[in-house]
């Protein structure tokens, strides 16, 4: 095919690939496990540029622009923070932003990108390549009006299905060769706290639901506590390892979704070389952009859909903090809301927000009077439905300000009991009366 003599033609070194960069240019660089990092270190490495602004999220592999001596050349504007995120947040090389995920397809088209780098599979026999396991978040809308498309061709990266996940090597101006295992998700096994947090949110998840589930320790806890179900389906923004590990089992088969039945629908995918080797050309799972995915109306379309997800603080009223600690962003608005939403509007839905009761080793109540100054509101009370921690769930749904007071004193760590019902007499937010029935005991 003529697709293919251009290839072997038009391959070049990563250096040569990113040549055509200048000083000032706004860049959008795939995110997560999807990262290019050898065309962004090809450019990082040029003593002849400066104040680039990159585009990206929840970068996993070390990239060199973050070492002091390159401070000047890139300008990181991050999406969704993770630990290397927040590692050198305050180096000031990076720029939180706010956003929905659902809003991510249109953030982008707002943005007039100089280039974009992707990080590809090898093309298919008509040409095609595969934006990748992470590259979905944004779809295609981040290169649609790029000046230019430059892209690297990993051996390891697996041929995903799906919407808005392709692209033929035709609309690639420049592309070069990596070969460099996927990023893998280190083993995070459950603290005994989360452990017992998702004892009480698994038995509130019915056989034939849709779940939605987080990344992380407790999402792991979850999953292993629901071996038991029957014929559960996938409607997340991230799908892993523990999802597909209950897809092997046969927990999950999507046999009773009302749309996309039998597919595992999700957005982008972090997990280990086998977890990636599953997406490889697997029909069972279909990637979207979250535009789709993470779109309120779409989730509702799923009966039953329940949604698990983490915080860092919740006020008494019900307000949940999960992007910044005070002034200090931790990670990001991400799709928390767009699936609490969501979930509220689907017929049987459920959304948790999970969170441990307690933070540095139980000497600060994650659960407050009110969120420290600064601290951003990811979820408003008026959409919240449950709260759990390791000491019971709080139903706020349709609750009164006292009435969600006292439920989420309940289920604070018992050290903080006091301190917190005191506190909120004072603000008047709770008569004195209605202490009496808090339990102080663990």
């Amino acid at each position: 095919m003529e697709w293919k003599e251009k290839l072997k033609e038009q391959l070049v070194s990563a250096e040569e690939a990113v040549k055509s960069i200048k000083s000032g240019d706004t860049i959008a660089a795939a995110p997560a496990a999807s990262f290019p990092l050898e065309l962004v270190n090809a450019l990082t490495a040029r003593n002849d540029i400066k104040d680039i602004k990159l585009y990206s999220a929840l970068v996993t592999t070390l990239p060199d622009f973050i070492n002091p001596e390159h401070h000047e050349k890139i300008n990181y504007h991050c999406l969704f923070m993770g630990p290397l995120e927040r590692a050198v947040l305050n180096t000031g090389i990076i720029t939180p932003v706010s956003i929905h995920f659902s809003s991510m397809a249109d953030y982008f088209q707002s943005i007039e990108f100089d280039a974009v780098f992707l990080e590809v599979s090898p093309p298919d026999e008509f040409g095609y390549m595969s934006l990748g396991p992470s590259t979905p978040m944004a779809g295609r809308s981040a290169f649609k009006k790029a000046k230019k498309v430059i892209a690297q061709i990993n051996p390891n990266v697996p041929f995903i299905n799906g919407s808005d996940v392709h692209i033929h090597f035709n609309e690639i101006d420049s592309i070069c060769m990596a070969d460099r295992p996927l990023f893998e998700l280190p083993d995070m096994p459950a603290s005994e706290t989360e452990s017992v947090i998702a004892s009480y949110i698994a038995p509130m998840i019915p056989d034939r639901s849709t779940i939605q589930l987080g990344i992380g320790q407790l999402a792991n806890a979850i999953g292993e506590n629901l071996h038991d179900k029957k014929d559960l389906g996938v409607h997340t923004e991230i799908l892993t390892p523990s999802i597909i590990e209950l897809y092997k089992k046969g927990v999950i088969t999507g046999e009773y979704k009302d749309i996309h039945k039998n597919k595992m629908i999700a957005t982008f995918l972090l997990g280990k070389k086998g977890d990636y080797d599953f997406l490889h050309r697997n029909p069972a799972v279909e990637l979207y952009p979250t535009k789709y995915v993470n779109n309120p109306y779409v989730i509702a379309k799923h009966k039953n859909l329940i949604s698990v997800n983490n915080a860092l603080s919740v006020d008494l009223t019900g307000q949940v903090a999960s992007e910044s600690i005070g002034f200090s962003q931790f990670s990001a608005t991400g799709g928390q809301l767009d699936f609490v939403r969501g979930a509220k509007m689907s017929q049987g839905g459920k959304s948790f927000i999970a969170l441990e009761s307690t933070a540095k080793k139980g000497t600060v109540s994650r659960i407050k009077l009110s969120l420290d100054p600064g601290t951003a509101v990811t979820t408003p009370r008026s959409d919240v439905q449950y709260i759990v921690t390791e000491y019971g769930v709080a139903d706020l749904q349709n609750k009164s300000i006292p009435q969600r007071v006292v439920e989420m004193i309940k289920i604070a760590h018992p050290d903080f009991r006091d301190e917190l019902a005191a506190e909120a007499v004072r603000a008047g937010l709770i008569k004195l009366s209605m202490t009496k029935g808090i339990d102080r005991a663990a």
